[in-house]
């Protein structure tokens, strides 16, 4: 077998997937593909690479067989502080796995591992073999035991304490917090073992909280040396050389108040027969190529994390908050997505290419709102010149949400909180966030451009990134049956569409949010992958990242993905083998990257509500019930975009028990019942900057 087609994993991989009916040996493998001795070494090679990846397993008595004719899957481990944890399946279609604590194997979460599944009825497994370790630091407390030193990590998911040696604790002292670094993680023998890097400063503040919450992600908050020179080579001289000139339209940004990256803007032309909308997207590929110091950096990172008093983005400010910015009365390279619509909304033409824009304006969400919803006679007044466009936005996005509704797009509309901050940085409010019509326009224009471009490389046959999206597991709506029944609501079917039955029920109600809430939850989290399922929430065939290159990586590799399909030489040979190689694992980490902001960012908003809440104990609110558990209720406050959980012990006017079949609290002698959605007057008995928990009494 000549070794240029050895080097293709692919026809290995095949042959122990579809050839093979049992484990086979590494003579066998060799036979089957006429390898000689002297090249055994490049067979090996592959074969590791096959088993890092999670395609293969190896057996104690060293055969080799595809992992899913051992009943073995590959995917992110999840752990809970009672020990045990879930496998979150790579494969597209696989359901999340159960492992017990005594089979973790000592994976700790964000871990990739190989799992057995040991029941299919009950979708539990143990942990085999762990491909790769997620975690590097743990930021947690230095205690004293009997004759060693330990971390206590602050993350709840982290159900070890770290082993510390007298040397390994530098400077710090008992008490401490501190960050560590993992020098042995654990088995099923022995803990973890780690050594002090920092000791973090006492968190007296909001704005330390947040610093010790980026140092327990792992976010990296520098930039390497290498990639800060190159995004400061570029200088703001631009050409249109090459470019279709799009200063001519009149073009807007529209972001929020605080919003430094606007990678986005639009135009819109309303004609005889329908609408023409140019999304013209911030050309990030032409400044960041591959695997330059930048790309390589941007890649790791997978995407930006946004903060209530800070961003870590994904590329320099340099380029992310001015060149790369569509700042308003300033010429700046584009990626252009022209499509042409009939009148009712349906795509008849639609066109890409590199272009130069010149935004008209820096439109905020609160001043199209003003204009649009408000009729703001001061700012109809200043944006005269515009508000031809912004009434056809806002018919055009209409008829483009009324098309996506009735083909079964799923429009959640969650409240999200915002923290406000003081001029210390101290939060002062937390509120919802407002979602208006303006929020809706852009949401509406970039799910189109992102559908088109998607349909444009399926079409063409180019390997690309796909933003996926699996259809529910009926065994999670059929969970929540009793929730729906408690709050009033029948579910006469189960699958996708009962998703939209129970929307359409709850409209207009009280629980309409925490139906919202629940539904959201019971889904599969979005991911990004090389193989195109459609996206179930947004009801499309074909969906893509292409709008957001400046904070999202796969945005970026998409764009070049683009530009190679449009060119004049297409795609060569070469760059389809490098991007059939690369593309599956840029899509693996990027989707963990986003899991990782994602998370950094709730507890970071989780923390701005115990500070904010801190000075507050002993005040009473109105709150209604948004879950409830055995041991309690949680309580979302009327007056704050806050939630506190009130545990049955601070219930005293009865003995309270829950019932399971109603989902609800029921008192054993007064026969109260307590349930979702209900009306509450609660106190604030205790807040634990800390654990980051807001304890509740009964007022």
């Amino acid at each position: 077998m000549p070794i240029e087609l050895l080097e293709n994993k692919e026809n290995i991989l095949n042959f122990l997937k579809t050839k093979a009916d049992r484990p086979v040996s590494l003579g066998e493998i060799a036979k089957e593909f006429r390898i000689p001795k002297t090249e055994s070494r490049t067979l090996k090679r592959i074969l590791k690479s096959l088993i890092n990846s999670g395609d293969i397993f190896r057996t104690r008595s060293g055969f080799y067989g595809a992992a899913e004719k051992m009943n073995l899957i590959t995917g992110f481990f999840e752990a809970h502080r009672d020990g045990y944890g879930f496998v979150l399946p790579d494969k597209i279609g696989e359901q999340d796995i159960f492992i017990p604590p005594r089979k973790t194997s000592g994976a700790m979460s964000s871990d990739r591992v190989v799992v057995r599944v040991e029941s299919l009825r009950k979708r539990e497994g143990r942990v085999i073999k762990i491909l790769e370790r997620g975690l590097k630091r743990i930021v947690g407390k230095l205690c004293y035991g009997k004759n060693f030193y330990y971390v206590k990590p602050k993350s709840k998911k982290i159900p070890f304490d770290i082993y510390i040696s007298p040397k390994a604790k530098a400077s710090a002292k008992t008490g401490d917090m501190v960050i560590a670094e993992l020098t042995a993680y654990p088995t099923v023998a022995r803990p973890p073992e780690g050594r002090v890097l920092k000791v973090m400063p006492a968190v007296d503040s909001p704005k330390l909280e947040i610093d010790t919450i980026i140092e327990d992600y792992s976010l990296p908050h520098k930039f390497p040396t290498a990639a800060l020179e190159s995004a400061r080579s570029f200088t703001e001289k631009l050409s249109a050389r090459g470019r279709v000139d799009c200063r001519h339209l009149l073009t807007v940004t529209i972001d929020g108040e605080m919003a430094k990256d606007f990678d986005d803007a639009v135009s819109i032309k309303k004609i005889h027969d329908g609408f023409i909308l140019w999304v013209h997207i911030a050309d990030v590929s032409h400044y960041v190529s591959w695997d330059s110091a930048l790309d390589l950096e941007a890649r790791q990172r997978g995407t930006s994390a946004y903060f209530p008093d800070r961003v870590i983005p994904m590329l320099p400010k340099e380029l992310s908050n001015n060149l790369c910015s569509l700042v308003p009365k300033s010429d700046r390279l584009t990626f252009t997505v022209e499509m042409q619509f009939d009148k009712k909304g349906q795509v008849i033409k639609k066109d890409f290419y590199p272009s130069i824009i010149n935004s008209n304006e820096r439109m905020t969400y609160t001043s199209v709102r003003k204009i649009l919803v408000d009729n703001d006679h001061f700012e109809r007044e200043k944006y005269s010149y515009l508000l031809e466009g912004f009434e056809i936005m806002s018919e055009f996005s209409s008829l483009l949400r009324q098309q996506r509704i009735s083909q079964g797009s799923l429009d959640f509309d969650l409240p999200e909180p915002e923290v406000l901050l003081d001029m210390q940085g101290k939060p002062e409010a937390i509120i919802k966030a407002e979602r208006s019509l303006s929020h809706m326009i852009i949401e509406d224009f970039m799910i189109t451009a992102n559908e088109a471009v998607a349909s444009h490389l399926e079409e063409s046959g180019m390997p690309s990134i796909y933003r996926v999206h699996e259809k529910p597991d009926e065994e999670k709506l059929e969970s929540l049956k009793k929730i729906f029944s408690a709050l009033g609501l029948k579910l006469k079917r189960t699958g996708p569409r009962s998703f939209h039955e129970i929307l359409s029920q709850a409209k207009g109600k009280s629980a309409e949010s925490l139906m919202n809430m629940l539904l959201l939850r019971s889904l599969k989290q979005a991911k990004y992958s090389i193989d195109n399922i459609g996206h179930f929430g947004l009801a499309s065939r074909s969906y893509t990242h292409f709008t957001s290159p400046i904070r999202r990586y796969p945005d970026l590799v998409v764009h070049r993905i683009l530009k190679d399909a449009i060119g004049e030489k297409g795609l060569s040979d070469k760059k389809q083998k490098y991007l059939e190689k690369i593309l599956p694992e840029i899509a693996f980490h990027s989707s963990r990257t986003e899991r990782i902001a994602d998370e950094a960012e709730r507890e970071v908003i989780k923390a701005m509500r115990v500070w904010f809440m801190n000075d507050k104990v002993g005040e009473e609110y109105e709150g209604f019930i948004t879950d409830i558990t055995p041991y309690g209720l949680k309580i979302q406050l009327k007056d704050f975009f806050v939630e506190g959980f009130l545990h049955v012990s601070y219930m005293p006017d009865d003995y309270y028990r829950f019932d399971e079949e109603r989902y609800c609290l029921v008192g054993r002698h007064r026969k109260k019942i307590f349930t979702i959605g209900n009306e509450i007057n609660v106190r604030i008995e205790r807040v634990d900057i800390e654990e980051r928990e807001i304890m509740l009494a009964m007022a």
